[in-house]
């Protein structure tokens, strides 16, 4: 079955930086767009960052643009997020999404990103 890890969350000083990873089975990765979401306490989910199959082009919210960087290693299943000059208004739980189809969204179960000093 289609499985998502989150891994590399944590707690960060304002300005630092993570790098956040999901690895993925259970589907041919290398097909399919991938994308980070996260969810903010009080707050709806709201997608991040995302990737084409190809990593042929990327698509972030204005909120990260020029801060965060989404990747992908289509050889070790695995999507990255890499994040720089965290702000605290960054922290959220971190989730790892794969649409298979219209219909068929999976997701991992997230990591918490805290950026606190």
């Amino acid at each position: 079955q289609v499985q998502l890890v989150e891994s590399g969350g944590g707690l960060v000083q304002p300005g630092g930086s993570l790098r956040l990873s999901c690895a993925a089975s259970g589907f041919t990765f290398r097909r399919y767009a991938m994308s980070w979401y996260r969810q903010a306490p009080g707050k709806e989910r709201e997608l991040v960052a995302a990737i084409t199959s190809a990593a042929g082009s990327t698509n972030y919210a204005d909120s990260v643009k020029g801060r965060f960087t989404i990747s992908r290693d289509n050889a070790k299943n695995t999507v990255h997020l890499q994040m720089n000059s965290l702000k605290p208004e960054d922290t959220a739980v971190y989730y790892c999404n794969a649409r298979l189809t219209p219909v068929m969204d999976y997701w991992g179960k997230g990591t918490l990103v805290t950026v606190s000093s």
